[in-house]
Formats: structure tokens, C-alpha cells, sequence
């Protein structure tokens, strides 16, 4: 996958740190080759890959940012 995505500010600048958007990336990379795992691990003991996929969509959508102002 090539690096075509702009990381932006809450403000919508883009990231301009080569540092951040390099940790950026490395996680984004992390996740979806756990997320693949996890996808061929439920297809290969039997699971249906439609509730796999729903249940990391949860998973994306319950994620809480710790830093949010309240």
C-alpha cells in the first residue's frame, strides 16, 4: 500500500512532522495486519467473516480518546 494519506490536524492542516505521520502509519500498518490475522484465524476454524467484520467495526467505533476535553 503506498503512502498516498495526508494526516491532518483537528483543524484540518495537514501533519507535517516526517516523525509523526511515520508513527502514524506504522500503527495503521500494525492494526490491519492484526485485523487480517484475526479475519483468517475466525474463516479458518469455521466463523463467518461478515460477524468478524462487524465486531472490529464495533471495536473501531467504541475506541474512547483519553485526551478529549469534557
Amino acid at each position: 500500500m503506498s503512502n498516498t494519506r495526508i494526516w491532518r490536524t483537528p483543524s484540518g492542516e495537514p501533519l507535517s512532522c516526517v516523525e509523526k505521520i511515520k508513527v502514524l502509519e506504522e500503527n495503521i500498518a500494525e492494526l490491519r495486519q492484526m485485523a487480517q490475522d484475526a479475519l483468517e484465524d475466525a474463516v479458518l476454524m469455521g466463523g463467518d467473516e461478515r460477524q468478524l467484520r462487524a465486531v472490529l467495526h464495533e471495536l473501531i467505533d467504541g475506541l474512547e480518546n483519553p485526551y478529549a476535553e469534557k
